[in-house]
């Protein structure tokens, strides 16, 4: 596979590492209201529960959680969604938003994929730096510090 093959197929993924322990990490990538802006409905916790996500009138989405292992990994599904300043409002549609938790090395690595959010996609620009914000800054800051800081910026 060429570089430029690669890039093609390359999924939004960012990761970083802090001391709090993966049950600590997991509890607070399940508490979504507490990271990520916007409105959130129904459960964020529970194994093949459905919630909404919208954001003014940019963004709205439909998530399952698929997987939910505690301490090591979550998984949703988009079953649905609208981004409103892209041509292909359904870009995220059948994407997989993944977080995968590790011990290493005395601390806690979690590494966030947006498994479908490829640079061949428009959104990519625009929702790759929201992700890097809300991930690397707000849930951050929610595992470090207990308060995450989900409406600073739009997504």
């Amino acid at each position: 596979m060429t570089a430029r093959e690669e890039l093609k197929t390359k999924d939004y993924s960012t990761s970083f590492t802090v001391d709090q322990s993966p049950d600590q990490v997991f509890d607070a990538i399940n508490n979504v209201r507490g990271w990520w802006s916007g409105e959130i409905d129904g459960r964020t916790d529970e194994l093949g529960a459905v919630f909404t996500y919208r954001y003014q009138d940019a963004h709205r989405s439909t998530q399952k959680i698929t997987e939910l292992v505690p301490g090591r990994r979550v998984v949703w599904r988009v079953l649905d969604a609208q981004i409103n300043f892209v041509k292909d409002q359904a870009e995220w549609n059948g994407t997989d938003i993944v977080f995968e938790i590790a011990a290493k090395g005395g601390k806690t690595e979690l590494r966030f994929t947006h498994v479908g959010l490829a640079p061949t996609i428009e959104c990519y620009g625009k929702c790759a730096g929201a992700w890097g914000f809300y991930i690397n800054d707000s849930l951050r800051r929610l595992i470090t510090t207990g308060k995450g800081d989900p409406n600073d910026k739009e997504s």
